[in-house]
């Protein structure tokens, strides 16, 4: 019967089973009954979506959107990402919430559907007596961390137990509302997969400019060996992974047609991964930075993505104060998605992709201000280990304007190297020769 059944019935089929209506073992049973591949997708609990996600839902790369595996580190394909806004925002909706229910033990949400950390809270630059009335409600301070490079003090705060993280917030807030406290938010990259490669990680040592990235870990690859890379693990020790690889390639890498936009810098890497998905969280960042200004770097690329956030916000107004200049992509989940951090943040270079043709991605996300463009599509980066992979999104533009941000020194002079381009792609595009063709290499 699967292989005589009409599209349309297969889609319903699809959509009748992501909408939670088929589960248990029944689900199991049918799908493969039908010549269907089962789905790896959340049931029961699922939000509505629209008519055209559900066509797309039952597809292998719309399920790498919405739990990413080691073979998507080149991010969206181009029918996922030409799908539409709608459908864009629903996949997003399932992706966060996949995440959560993956890692129920590390991760809640926030009451909009951003994880965050189970069962804690953050307090910035917290007074003795707003954590005494915090104390008298049942928070219970678990941790501290001072940063005398950032000028910050954080306090953990234990929720009180069977407390959901979004009413333990609102409760802080009220007993105790001179504080500035807000929860352990979980960033994304912008584009790609975080799941660990083996393999071994980038490492070597010399000069040049010094740009930070904080990322997921850079595995070893032949274009990288020459490169001057230094890591260190914030979630634990640093694990290569193909986002974190891809990006740093499109900085320092260089091997035959592949060269990266900023050859010959020295690259600080800060992973905040760990090789788990469920890391990444807003006072990894925070250490991340921390760590990126005691290494006097220059330019801090972030091709993460989250939701505004009290702490990594009051970190990233240190960081710009001493004279680093930070980018960060717009993200990927289109422009009805709301404005994502850090790149919406004031001081931050936002940038968004452009294809081969100079045009805006239609999946780009849209920050609260757009300041660059650069190649971000139809184009190759390095895999872990060995060969290149084609890469599309705003991860990978970022990682370009940052190299020439950090050769030019400040966005005034990049400004002037920018160049018209079609769609939303703010002063223009920058590094737009830099991008490497999929065939010079033989991308996968």
């Amino acid at each position: 019967m699967g292989s005589l059944m009409s599209s349309r019935f297969r889609h319903l089929i699809i959509a009748t089973a992501t909408a939670g209506l088929i589960t248990g073992a029944a689900g199991a049973q049918l799908l493969p009954s039908l010549g269907l591949p089962p789905l790896n997708l959340p049931v029961g609990n699922i939000p509505a979506v629209g008519p055209v996600v559900q066509d797309v839902l039952g597809s292998r790369a719309a399920q790498q959107v919405i739990n990413p595996t080691l073979d998507s580190v080149g991010g969206l394909t181009q029918s996922i990402a030409e799908s539409g806004p709608s459908t864009l925002l629903d996949l997003r909706r399932l992706r966060l919430q996949q995440l959560i229910r993956d890692n129920r033990r590390e991760l809640d949400s926030d009451g909009s559907g951003q994880p965050v950390r189970r069962g804690v809270l953050i307090a910035v630059n917290p007074d003795p007596a707003s954590l005494q009335n915090a104390a008298r409600a049942g928070f219970r301070s678990i941790s501290q961390e001072s940063s005398a490079e950032l000028g910050l003090n954080t306090v953990t705060l234990a929720i009180p137990r069977g407390m959901a993280a979004r009413d333990a917030l609102k409760r802080l807030r009220s007993v105790a509302p001179g504080l500035e406290s807000d929860f352990d938010h979980v960033y994304e990259p912008a584009g790609g997969a975080l799941l660990p490669f083996d393999g071994t990680l980038a490492a070597t040592s010399g000069g040049g400019v010094r740009i930070g990235m904080i990322d997921g870990g850079v595995g070893s690859h032949p274009s990288l060996s020459a490169a001057s890379i230094e890591q260190r693990g914030l979630s634990g020790n640093p694990q290569p992974t193909g986002h974190g690889t891809a990006v740093a390639s499109l900085m320092v890498g260089n091997q035959g047609p592949f060269h990266g936009a900023a050859r010959g810098a020295s690259l600080l890497v800060a992973d905040v991964y760990g090789g788990n998905r469920a890391a990444g969280s807003a006072t990894a960042v925070v250490r991340a930075l921390a760590w990126l200004v005691a290494k006097r770097v220059s330019v801090i690329n972030i091709s993460l993505v989250g939701p505004r956030n009290r702490l990594v916000e009051s970190a990233i107004r240190q960081v710009r104060a001493r004279g680093i200049e930070i980018v960060a992509a717009v993200g990927n989940d289109g422009p009805a998605a709301p404005p994502q951090y850090p790149a919406s943040y004031p001081g931050v270079v936002a940038v968004t992709a452009v294809d081969a043709r100079g045009k805006a991605l239609v999946e780009a996300g849209k920050a609260a201000h757009l300041d660059f463009a650069a190649p971000g599509a139809d184009m190759a980066a390095a895999l872990p280990g060995q060969g290149y992979a084609r890469v599309r999104g705003t991860s990978f533009a970022a990682p370009l304007a940052a190299a020439r941000l950090a050769l030019t020194g400040s966005p005034q002079r990049l400004a002037t190297e920018a160049r018209p381009g079609k769609g939303r792609v703010g002063r223009g595009i920058v590094c737009g020769d830099c991008r490497i063709e999929p065939k010079a290499v033989r991308a996968k």
